[in-house]
């Protein structure tokens, strides 16, 4: 079996990292390139950078910053946020990138997905997807979780496979920033009917709730921030943790 990832993800806005609750109500945590840093001699397998305000403010990602991020790394790095086109994906990878991550931008023109695939390899395409859950069912959001689209999570995620992205990182808005446990039961659900990686995210709150999400959720990788951000817990105990549990990890 694959070995399970532990992801940090860094929210930015205003060149600093920030941490909501349910998307809102967000708050400082701190410098972004000494959260890298950090969190690479700490163990992370890979980090996620997330422009969070680039596709409101109708803006490209702040590649300045991208690029301060990539030269304290030695571990696969993603970044999203604002990107529109396959020019931006060039010059995010350029500053440094290994992957990025579309969201609104693939929803509002899924061709884009098919196209970033086919210029820089599925491996290099991740699906970002926020989505509540509703009477309806998951339904997917856009612009940092501002604006309901009426699109169903399962379909959308089927649709983005077949076009070509290379992973999905889905975030549950329910359960983002609660520290309640990720949505495994949805996350189970998505990981039968798709056939590529599929990232948690969205209510870490401590160490049991990660092997819960690889468990229960089947998911490949668990991605957080707060817990990360203000030490509540440390990637290497919790990667001991997950390898006394059994759960495949790299040490």
């Amino acid at each position: 079996m694959l070995a399970k990832r532990i992801i940090p993800c860094l929210d930015i806005k205003d060149g600093r990292t920030v941490k909501g609750i349910n998307f809102v109500d967000l708050k400082d945590a701190g410098d972004p390139v000494e959260l890298a840093k950090a969190y690479a001699e700490k163990g992370a397998d890979e980090l996620v950078f997330l422009d969070i305000t680039a596709t409101h403010e109708k803006r490209k990602t702040l590649l300045d910053m991208v690029g301060k991020v990539a030269q304290v790394l030695n571990i696969p790095f993603t970044v999203g946020g604002g990107i529109s086109s396959s020019e931006d994906v060039a010059q995010v990878l350029k500053a440094g990138a290994d992957k990025i991550a579309i969201n609104s931008s693939a929803v509002r023109n899924p061709e884009l997905i098919t196209e970033l695939a086919n210029r820089f390899g599925s491996q290099c395409v991740v699906l970002a997807v926020d989505a509540r859950e509703t009477e309806k069912g998951w339904e997917v959001y856009l612009n940092g979780g501002r604006i309901p689209t009426g699109i169903m999570l399962f379909d959308w995620l089927k649709e983005a496979e077949k076009r070509g992205a290379g992973e999905i990182l889905f975030t549950s808005m329910n359960h983002d920033g609660t520290k309640n446990g990720f949505a495994n039961e949805a996350l189970a659900e998505i990981s039968q009917m798709i056939n590529i990686p599929l990232i948690a995210s969205g209510g870490a709150g401590n160490m049991q709730d990660f092997a819960d999400t690889f468990v229960n959720g089947k998911a490949d990788a668990a991605l957080a921030a707060s817990v990360f951000h203000y030490k509540e817990i440390e990637i290497h105990e919790l990667k001991q943790f997950l390898k006394e549990k059994n759960i495949p990890v790299r040490l």
